[in-house]
């Protein structure tokens, strides 16, 4: 029989008896005595994170990695509101000439606007001002889009029927 060498002997402490109770039942479902299941647990964590930290450390660096993450989203809010307000005023800018009655020069027609007609079928005011991502409060921009509507029925390229504007150019 072979003696066992009492310099490889480690000693640990857990934090309750119902821990060690539990470790013990993982280790016998999986068939092997305590001490090789935790030295197989151990091994694997090892191997799978060749940098180890201390627990202490990782809840440290989570902390960080919250923190840093809060101040990512915060940013990203504030961008996606700066954004917001530059795509307004460039609907605006780009509205500016049908808003105008007494307009000298060329109009360009919104593209993202003869797309969606092209695409669907018949499209309602409602539901086009929504594809377009106008707020139907937004008096000037609805009431630009609306003659760009009536321009385009004026060309041909679209008709108006009772349950909204379908492509026809």
């Amino acid at each position: 029989m072979v003696m066992p060498d009492k310099a490889r002997y480690v000693y640990l402490y857990l934090p309750s008896v119902e821990d060690k109770q539990r470790w013990q039942t993982l280790a016998d479902e999986a068939g092997v005595p305590l001490s090789k299941f935790v030295i197989e647990v151990v091994e694997s964590t090892l191997a799978e994170n060749t940098e180890f930290k201390p627990r202490g450390e990782m809840v440290k660096e989570m902390g960080q990695l919250r923190s840093e993450n809060k101040t990512l989203k915060d940013e990203l809010k504030l961008k996606n509101i700066v954004l917001d307000k530059y795509e307004g005023e460039l609907k605006r800018y780009r509205s500016e000439a049908f808003l105008e009655d007494k307009f000298d020069g060329v109009r360009k027609y919104n593209k993202e606007l003869v797309a969606i007609l092209k695409n669907g079928g018949v499209m309602d005011s409602y539901k086009l001002l929504g594809e377009l991502g106008i707020d139907p409060g937004e008096a000037e921009l609805v009431k630009a889009i609306s003659r760009q509507l009536e321009g385009l029925e004026g060309f041909g390229l679209i008709s108006s029927t009772q349950r909204g504007w379908k492509w026809v150019g």
